[in-house]
């Protein structure tokens, strides 16, 4: 496998429509008219990855008034995500991306390096998506611990 071909500023927005951690399916273009903080993360329940969920959660607030939604995907299985969801109290919807397509297409799957080896897996990334459904920024290898301070300064919210 090669690496992901990668989104660029003003690329449409692969479309997508996925299940949530409740169940219920939810669909970008639902989302037209907001702009949409979507972040993509290897998996549910990792110390990384509860940090990054935690940091958007807890930043949740400014960043809805700001006009954003925060969106999380992840390949875990809905299941797994209600339980994340509910252990660690997040309050913005995840979505379950079981067989990678919609993160592929962000490129956000695909060949990384983790410790020093070659691995296929999600590329830790977020995208900022504007209210037409086009890529504002395309961030990847994004670091879980900082990240969400760092993109709230980049957007000019602090």
């Amino acid at each position: 496998m090669t690496a992901p071909a990668r989104l660029s500023p003003g690329d449409t927005a692969p479309d997508f429509t996925l299940p949530t951690d409740s169940g219920d399916p939810l669909a970008l273009a639902d989302l037209r008219g907001r702009k949409v903080l979507l972040y993509a993360y290897p998996a549910a329940m990792t110390p990384g990855c509860t940090k990054q969920a935690c940091d958007f959660r807890d930043s949740l607030a400014s960043l809805q008034a700001a006009g954003y939604e925060v969106v999380g995907i992840s390949p875990d299985k809905p299941e797994k995500l209600a339980r994340f969801r509910e252990r660690d109290g997040i309050t913005f919807p995840l979505v379950s991306d079981t067989d990678r397509a919609v993160l592929t297409a962000y490129g956000a799957y695909g060949e990384k390096q983790s410790y020093g080896r070659t691995v296929t897996g999600v590329i830790r990334s977020t995208f900022v998506i504007d209210a037409d459904g086009r890529i504002e920024r395309a961030l990847y290898n994004v670091r879980a611990t900082g990240h969400v301070a760092k993109l709230r300064r980049d957007l000019g919210l602090d």
